[in-house]
């Protein structure tokens, strides 16, 4: 074990290159012989629908568009709207109320069981499940399910393995929460001389996750890696010379990005010519009248989010470069997601809180706000919190060529899923079963299905319902028809295959419809544990 404690020594002091050939990492790796897949699922923080390359965006991206050019890409993979649900449903196949988590990390008391801010003992993780099909489990990054105790940490969630933060937010140079490796806080936060020179969060997180893999290999073990990334959470921050490479590609505006994107999303196949582009928001202003200083410091912010962006995929390249030295990438499974759609927060225009610092460096607080965020989410409506498609709509890309076949590499699969979908995949994959008792306690049964059948070619349906709801705005979807609600407002009705951008509400043409699916979405909401309420007592 010398050369993983170098590689942690090393680490920490800030030398972030991997010690790729320390290991001794060779062709006999593949003779080993983990026949099983490792399976490795990425999520990134606050990433709106169209950002990359390969779903529309002219953010270069070039190892995420690799890996979808040698995979499969979903056009119609749902997340919950927002960090902390997400985060439960991907670790444990269930909604996030059933959990414990229906909103955020804050505990709401025996009184709503579904509000108590981490995950419970209902329910299992990926990390416990996967174990006993002899998986060595490891969490890097942002955890976000539980961390005022460390009973609610990974290592006492089923994994081996954690480095990276166990609260939420986002940061990049300097740790605004306590990073963990472990059980111990090895960077408190806000203690700036605690951070080694260079580091990066969205570096290390990947780093710490190669270093793991390497144990996992030492142990001849397959391997389920979780990298959880923060980026590109605000505030937004990256190097000068990536933000240098943006700055300028963004002067024509908001509105202009959002038709090229949209034009490039349908000339790719991702969104059909009779779904129009949704109307920019109406508390952005006209790009036109801004004056030109408003329009560079706009510019300026969403060079930030590209170049943040960037180092995101930059440090996937770095991941899959690893894998291949170690002659595994053929034989694992990458899954990538974002766990809401871009956010809104900030204002209606992007803003840095730090007035006197330079936008996107690591003294400043950038969130580039309404106006960009509906950009990011072309040609969608709303963000982050709602569960109109801009708030729940993700890219999903698939990559393993020894599960998918060639002739799918680079297309589109149309079939509904869901972010509960990932653990039943994952397990599918390595052989691993659900267990309906774990260490003495009941579990819930599983509500996603596993879309490994997809991967290798099949085309059937993942589910007939799929149900939402956070800060009481609500959604359920049955095949081609979607019921959603803003918090306050009425329902409205939408036919998800003519009209995929919510232009054309129907509940006024097809009243009887929409109260079935009212119906419906409140027969969901109490089995999954909606109620009782926190979002009713707020509003008695």
């Amino acid at each position: 074990m010398q050369n993983r404690r170098e590689f942690l020594k090393r680490s920490l002091a800030g030398g972030l290159g991997v010690l790729l050939t320390s290991y001794g990492i060779n062709a006999e790796v593949e003779q080993r012989g983990n026949r099983k897949p490792n399976i490795i699922v990425i999520m990134v923080d606050d990433m709106g629908f169209s950002d990359i390359g390969c779903y529309g965006g002219e953010i270069e991206t070039p190892n995420l568009d690799k890996l979808a050019a040698g995979g499969l890409r979903f056009t119609q993979f749902y997340n919950t709207a927002r960090c902390c649900p997400t985060r439960a449903s991907i670790l444990t196949g269930l909604y996030s109320h059933q959990t414990g988590i229906g909103h955020m990390n804050e505990d709401h008391g025996e009184d709503y069981p579904s509000y108590r801010g981490y995950l419970n003992r209902r329910c299992v993780t990926i990390g416990e499940a996967i174990k006993p099909a002899g998986y060595f489990t490891v969490v890097s990054g942002k955890w976000h399910v539980g961390a005022k105790q460390k009973d609610y940490w990974p290592l006492q969630r089923g994994f081996d393995r954690f480095y990276g933060v166990p609260a939420g937010g986002g940061f990049y140079y300097h740790a605004t929460k306590d990073v963990v490796l472990g059980n111990t806080v090895v960077m408190p936060a806000n203690e700036p001389d605690k951070t080694p020179e260079g580091w990066y969060s969205t570096n290390a997180w990947t780093d710490y996750g190669i270093g793991f893999i390497d144990e996992a290999l030492e142990q001849d073990k397959p391997f389920f890696l979780y990298l959880a990334h923060n980026a590109p959470h605000w505030p937004i921050q990256a190097p000068e010379e990536v933000i240098q490479k943006y700055v300028g590609k963004y002067r024509k505006g908001w509105d202009e990005l959002r038709r090229s994107r949209l034009k490039k999303q349908q000339e790719m196949g991702l969104i059909q010519p009779q779904w129009p582009l949704t109307p920019r928001d109406e508390a952005v202003p006209d790009w036109n009248s801004l004056t030109p200083r408003e329009q560079k410091i706009q510019d300026r912010a969403m060079a930030a989010y590209a170049a943040t962006v960037e180092c995101m995929d930059r440090s996937i390249g770095k991941l899959v470069e690893a894998l291949k030295l170690r002659q595994i990438l053929d034989n694992t499974l990458i899954l990538f997601c974002s766990d809401n759609g871009g956010c809104a927060e900030g204002g209606k225009m992007a803003v840095n809180s730090k007035k006197n610092s330079v936008w996107g460096d690591a003294d400043s607080f950038v969130r580039y706000g309404t106006s960009w965020a509906n950009a990011s989410n072309t040609p969608f409506r709303r963000y982050k919190h709602f569960v109109h498609e801009g708030g729940i709509s993700s890219p999903l890309i698939a990559h393993c060529p020894a599960l998918i076949p060639t002739r799918l590499n680079g297309t589109w699969n149309h079939q509904i899923a869901h972010i509960i979908d990932i653990l039943p995949t994952c397990l599918d994959a390595a052989g691993a079963e659900y267990p309906g008792e774990y260490h003495g306690n009941q579990i819930i049964p599983v509500e996603g299905r596993s879309f490994l059948p997809i991967l290798k070619g099949g085309n059937e349906p993942l589910h007939e319902v799929l149900f939402w709801e956070h800060e009481w705005n609500k959604a359920i979807r049955q095949g081609q028809w979607k019921l959603v609600q803003k918090k306050g407002g009425p329902w409205e009705l939408y036919n998800m295959d003519s009209d995929r951008t919510e232009m054309h509400d129907l509940s006024g043409a097809m009243p009887e419809k929409a109260r079935e699916m009212a119906q419906l979405w409140e027969r969901q909401a109490r089995r999954i544990g909606v109620y009782p309420s926190i979002w009713e007592k707020k509003l008695s």
